[in-house]
């Protein structure tokens, strides 16, 4: 098997309407669908993280509501295989690590959200397990954060942890890019 697709927190609440609207959700999580059509057809494993808030005072990705639903453009076919979280890092407390190396897979193509929180806290713990990650920039969406007063753009925090990212712990490529150099 050797490869397979990581979907991270393709989530409602992320999306217009959600208790955690993101910038371009909607745009990445259409990439990440052509990603997911893709992997079924080629018969690739496909799996999806979920994650709940459990702790108190959570007001996003609370258990048993619509905003912690997976969207519906990635829904999660019988055979994929879904993994839980608590945390940003989608190997803490879960069987993720177990399932990969049960199934020989050591290269991830990821997508998800937040690009500054859960997809970065993944990919750098990928990376320290030894699994070589490609992160698909345009499927994977983040907000504005403010630090010290000084607002930072959706946009810019987007690609500056991208940016971070790329060369040391993952190659950093488009949705189409992929497509392209994998037909």
């Amino acid at each position: 098997m050797g490869l397979a697709l990581l979907l991270i927190d393709l989530q409602n609440d992320y999306f217009p309407g959600g208790k955690m609207e993101l910038v371009n959700s909607e745009d990445a999580v259409n990439k990440a669908a052509k990603i997911v059509k893709f992997f079924r057809k080629k018969k690739l494993p496909i799996i999806h993280i979920q994650h709940l808030s459990v702790r108190p005072g959570s007001t996003f990705f609370i258990p048993n509501t619509e905003g912690a639903k997976i969207h519906s453009s990635v829904e999660p076919l019988p055979d994929e295989k879904i993994f839980r979280k608590n945390y940003p890092n989608s190997f803490r407390n879960t069987g993720l690590l177990e399932y990969l190396k049960d199934n020989s897979i050591k290269d991830l193509i990821i997508c998800g959200m937040m690009t500054h929180m859960c997809v970065d806290a993944t990919t750098r713990a990928a990376f320290d397990f030894g699994l070589n990650c490609t992160v698909l920039s345009n499927a994977c969406a983040s907000r504005k954060l403010i630090f010290e007063h000084i607002e930072i753009p959706a946009q810019y925090v987007h690609t500056s942890f991208l940016s971070a990212l790329n060369g040391i712990y993952a190659k950093v490529i488009s949705t189409e890019e992929y497509l392209h150099t994998s037909i």
